[in-house]
């Protein structure tokens, strides 16, 4: 029934959102009106007097801009505008892939902990929707109620709006710079809405430092619950094997955090010997090989122990921490799609 409904009834938003807008026409504000006014007209039309399903199926067709300019027609709309349920999946759409549970959970945190002096800032402030987009009519709006803090909609506004930095990890710090070709860095990251990229910030040789312009591509969610600072467990050691992709944490001195670098295991022996019959695998040794350094080069290779793997290195040579094997062929083209176009 709802597939022959819904023409009808998107036709019917149209029409609400025709009659609104030339109402609106003229030096009286949208967001303006009288709430009697408002109710008035909330009787004239029959958009409030579709079944709750029908309406919630119209709602659930809107962008997140147009639910929250939606939220400020009247107190009805809003309440249904602002439910969790319709922004958990403009939540997920843009920002789960990014937004994992642990740093979900740290959003909430930092959202809580803002809760008093939102409640004392948004007098000032004025709604809900002038935080999103900051449109005209947005900045016009006059809601005679704050948005709850806690609600899915304020958590999605606030990496929007890019009010929240959250942690997330950087391909290529300093993108061009031949140091960081193919490495993956922890950052705390926010949304630049106006040049929809992102802004990091990272501590580089103990000092604070910040980088602009981050693409989406270049970003990922921290692939293992594990600080920059904290020895990763390296659980895969047994099963390394050549040809097998890995991440290993590298760091250049001590008490710097750590970042992840791109490599491959490779053969102890020639490649010849090892085609004939490949003994890598008994090895106590594990060899890895970073092939975006040239022959020769200090960072090309290295060896590992399998048994009883920890940090290990010098000042000359940097230290060598946990081990990641990469299983997921998608994680792999993610590091692969930043290949260098020469050999470092």
């Amino acid at each position: 029934m709802m597939t022959y409904m819904l023409p009808w009834l998107l036709e019917a938003l149209s029409l609400f959102f025709i009659y609104w807008f030339k109402r609106s026409r003229g030096n009286v504000s949208f967001f303006k009106f009288p709430m009697m006014y408002v109710e008035e007209l909330e009787e004239k039309n029959s958009l409030l007097d579709l079944p709750d399903l029908a309406l919630d199926s119209i709602l659930k067709k809107l962008s997140p801009a147009d639910l929250s300019r939606m939220s400020g027609v009247c107190t009805t709309l809003r309440d249904m505008c602002t439910s969790d349920h319709l922004w958990e999946r403009h939540m997920q759409k843009k920002w789960g892939g990014l937004i994992r549970s642990f740093t979900y959970r740290d959003l909430q945190w930092n959202i809580d902990s803002r809760k008093k002096h939102l409640h004392i800032e948004a007098p000032k402030k004025n709604r809900l929707a002038a935080l999103f987009l900051g449109s005209k009519l947005d900045r016009r709006a006059k809601m005679s109620s704050t948005l709850p803090v806690d609600s899915v909609m304020s958590l999605y506004l606030s990496l929007e709006t890019g009010k929240f930095w959250f942690p997330a990890q950087v391909f290529n710090r300093e993108n061009g710079h031949a140091g960081f070709v193919l490495s993956c860095y922890d950052a705390e990251l926010s949304y630049d809405r106006h040049w929809v990229n992102f802004r990091a910030r990272f501590s580089f040789n103990g000092k604070p430092t910040m980088e602009h312009g981050i693409d989406w591509n270049r970003i990922r969610a921290p692939a293992v619950e594990c600080g920059p600072h904290t020895l990763y467990p390296s659980d895969c050691l047994d099963d390394l094997k050549p040809g097998d992709h890995i991440e290993i944490q590298w760091k250049r001195k001590r008490g710097y955090p750590y970042g992840w670098w791109y490599g491959v295991v490779g053969h102890l022996e020639p490649v010849k010997r090892c085609q004939i019959y490949c003994q890598c695998l008994r090895s106590d040794r594990v060899k890895l090989e970073f092939k975006q350094y040239e022959l020769g080069s200090q960072w090309r290779e290295t060896s590992i122990w399998r048994k009883n793997h920890d940090e290990t290195g010098d000042e000359v040579n940097g230290y060598y921490g946990g081990i990641r094997k990469i299983y997921d062929k998608y994680e792999v083209s993610r590091w692969q799609q930043h290949w260098p176009a020469e050999t470092v």
